[in-house]
């Protein structure tokens, strides 16, 4: 078997990146876009040590899962996986690659509650992020394709609002009418590189990243936008750097008030253009109360805490709870946040790094639960150590990858040890100090194979 080779396999099942998984002599095969029990012509795209990747030519015999995707990109954006799947499966699909990821990378048998859907299984997403570029004389604005920084070109996103559409066809008519050019990563030139929008209750963030500190025409697009957007704000950020970072350093406020009010579970917050929030309302709102109800008396120690949501929450619940964020805008935010609230005396919020600031903060105020809810990247390994040192009576995870949360959890419960060297392996000498209260994941992103997972670990009393 080589590269260009047509076959007619038959998926057994599907693989962690939402791919049909066959057999084809002694190769296994993974192809994006095939379903388990799917027979199917494909061709095959490379080959190397008995695993191959081929796409799909043609499905001679469709699933009865299969349903028709809506989106008119989908087999080349690389946003979504699952929109060819229906519903009930994909929530079947997300349960079951964490129970798999859990054993199979941390060395963790859990039992994983059923995943909670959504909702809204299209039109859910509250922010709304495009690179825009330049392509054959014309400018393009879409997302970029699977593994690549190949822009696909999309006039509409059905996993975002309607207002997404209609903000691209301003975006590419204020570009046109200016005379402004999209990014060119080739050379590394051009005028707007990217557009992110973030929606807090029917209000709007709009921020253009462009590469140069005066964009023509500006005026212009601030009209287009009054006709989309009841309410909203515009900023510029500056990035000319040869980065795969979105945001440069530099905002600049252009039009409106900048940050807008949101109301959460009775906790009223601020958010800005660079602040973290949850890109689907209805499951952040269900998570958060889950990880309320788990958690008992404070104090509290929540880490990664973004724009202090979660943690205003808690400690409301809780009594006491402490915040500790390293972006200066979430960490102010967090700031008014308790102000606003009536929570000065319960509430604290700490600028910094969870590396440098959890033991001080652990000293000062013996946490009872921690929350670790890191970036995709997991939490740091020196965090871990400190987290199992402190031995909290609590610990509550909160991960959007499978993969990194099973390697902290795993060294956490002790599945997995520290050789001299770093790294980690599995293990069964360990005894741990902790069990699993419960697995629970959350569909914060239907239609893509992403999944956010809340794990409750209770201090065992020996």
């Amino acid at each position: 078997m080589q590269k260009g080779d047509i076959v007619t396999v038959t998926a057994q099942s599907i693989g962690t990146q939402g791919e049909g998984i066959a057999r084809c002599g002694d190769t296994t095969l993974f192809i994006p876009y095939l379903l388990p029990g799917e027979r199917a012509s494909v061709m095959i795209l490379k080959v190397k040590d008995g695993v191959g990747y081929a796409k799909v030519l043609d499905v001679m015999t469709p699933a009865e899962e299969r349903v028709r995707p809506r989106c008119p990109v989908f087999l080349k954006c690389g946003g979504c996986q699952l929109q060819h799947l229906r519903y009930r499966e994909q929530l079947r699909f997300k349960s079951r690659l964490v129970k798999e990821t859990l054993l199979k990378i941390g060395g963790v048998a859990a039992d994983v509650l059923p995943c909670e859907k959504s909702d809204s299984e299209y039109g859910y997403r509250n922010k709304l992020q495009l690179p825009v570029g330049r392509e054959e004389g014309r400018n393009v604005v879409g997302f970029f394709a699977e593994r690549s920084h190949r822009i696909i070109p999309t006039m509409t996103c059905p996993i975002h609002p309607k207002w997404a559409d209609e903000l691209i066809a301003a975006l590419l008519n204020f570009m046109e009418k200016c005379g402004l050019d999209g990014y060119d990563e080739s050379i590394g030139r051009g005028h707007v590189r990217h557009i992110v929008v973030r929606e807090i209750k029917y209000q709007y963030i709009v921020t253009l990243v462009v590469c140069v500190h005066e964009l023509k025409g500006i005026d212009y697009f601030v009209h287009l936008l009054e006709s989309i957007f009841p309410e909203f704000s515009l900023y510029l950020n500056f990035n000319n750097k040869p980065t795969n970072v979105i945001f440069g350093e530099e905002f600049t406020l252009i039009y409106g008030r900048g940050a807008y009010d949101g109301l959460e579970r009775g906790i009223s917050y601020e958010a800005g253009p660079n602040t973290f929030l949850q890109v689907n309302d209805a499951m952040r709102g269900k998570m958060y109360d889950r990880i309320c109800d788990l958690a008992g008396e404070g104090p509290v120690l929540d880490c990664y805490s973004g724009g202090g949501l979660l943690t205003a929450m808690l400690a409301k619940k809780c009594g006491r709870a402490v915040g500790i964020e390293v972006i200066p805008e979430a960490n102010a935010c967090a700031a008014a946040l308790a102000e606003r609230n009536g929570l000065k005396d319960r509430m604290s919020a700490v600028l910094g790094t969870v590396e440098e600031e959890f033991g001080r903060i652990a000293e000062e105020e013996h946490p009872r639960t921690v929350v670790l809810d890191p970036p995709r990247a997991g939490v740091d390994r020196s965090v871990l150590r400190q987290v199992k040192a402190l031995g909290p009576e609590h610990i509550i995870l909160v991960s959007c990858n499978p993969a990194t949360l099973a390697r902290d959890l795993g060294f956490l419960m002790g599945t997995l040890a520290e050789t001299e060297k770093g790294e980690l392996i599995k293990t069964k000498n360990e005894v741990s100090m902790y069990e699993i209260e419960c697995v629970q994941p959350f569909d914060m992103f239907p239609q893509t194979r992403h999944i956010e997972t809340l794990v409750s670990l209770r201090k065992i009393q020996r």
